[in-house]
């Protein structure tokens, strides 16, 4: 059930000296979706406070897959996601026949490559076990990476974007490429020789960004938050907006999320 509008007292309007759309009276509510860990505690930690102060009230949805997010934003069940980059969010709405638009970029942890059985790069052997996620987007900016780190050479005529698998056209030292649904990836580490991790699962499960044996530099893949198109334009996706790139926000993201890459438009922190 929808709750009643809120109706503040116009002294404390005047008081609060809020922004003129703030708040949209055609939503009380904002549902935001996005995947455990970095990225729900941007929200609870300062995005919502944001909100609630406009007179919202918020709710967070959490989740642990790279699918149910964007169709549960396209449903309808919630207004809001924050947890993927624009590749994978244009790929997957083209697929799936969605909506969908990015509206703001927020830091984002870098993929990496990490230890498993192996601790070091120097250590690399024939026939070791590397793993990936299994999810086109991601598979393909894990394949860039270990291109960078000079285990496999891709075809060069494909879209790196879009590289799988079948597109390794060198691999010298036979790696073995297990593709893992991304969250279950820290946990593969005991189990392969290195793993490459996606940067907001590394950082819920505790892995520093600094135990990497290498990041990737690329800042093609900086997450954003992401509405349905048709809601591009309304006041509270403005909000949504405002609050993601208010200096309050700027200044507690650079704090907590040491070692992630930023917004391009913040290049003054």
């Amino acid at each position: 059930m929808r709750r009643p509008l809120l109706k503040l007292p116009l002294l404390l309007l005047a008081l609060t000296a809020l922004p003129s759309w703030a708040i949209d009276h055609d939503k009380q509510e904002i549902v935001i979706g996005t995947t455990v860990g970095d990225f729900a505690d941007m929200v609870t930690e300062s995005v919502q406070p944001y909100l609630e102060q406009l007179g919202y009230k918020v709710k967070l949805v959490e989740f642990t897959d790279y699918v149910i997010p964007n169709m549960a934003l396209a449903e309808g069940a919630i207004d809001v996601n924050c947890f993927q980059h624009k590749p994978y969010l244009e790929s997957f709405s083209q697929d799936r026949g969605l909506e969908l638009s990015a509206i703001t970029q927020v830091p984002t942890g870098p993929m990496g490559l990490y230890a498993g059985k192996q601790d070091a790069l120097a250590k690399v052997k024939k026939g070791m076990r590397v793993a990936i996620p299994s999810d086109p987007t991601n598979q393909a900016r894990a394949l860039i990476l270990l291109e960078d780190v000079g285990w496999l050479t891709l075809n060069p005529n494909v879209d790196p974007l879009r590289a799988s698998e079948f597109d390794v056209q060198e691999n010298p030292h036979g790696i073995k490429l297990v593709s893992l649904e991304a969250a279950q990836l820290p946990r593969s580490r005991q189990d392969v020789d290195f793993a490459v991790i996606n940067g907001n699962y590394a950082a819920s499960s505790g892995i520093a960004f600094s135990d990497g044996l290498f990041l990737e530099p690329s800042y093609d893949f900086i997450n954003w938050v992401a509405v349905r198109s048709a809601d591009k334009d309304r006041p509270f996706v403005q909000d949504v907006m405002d609050a993601y790139n208010s200096d309050d926000f700027k200044d507690y993201a650079v704090k907590r999320f040491e070692g992630y890459k930023y917004p391009e438009s913040w290049e003054h922190h």
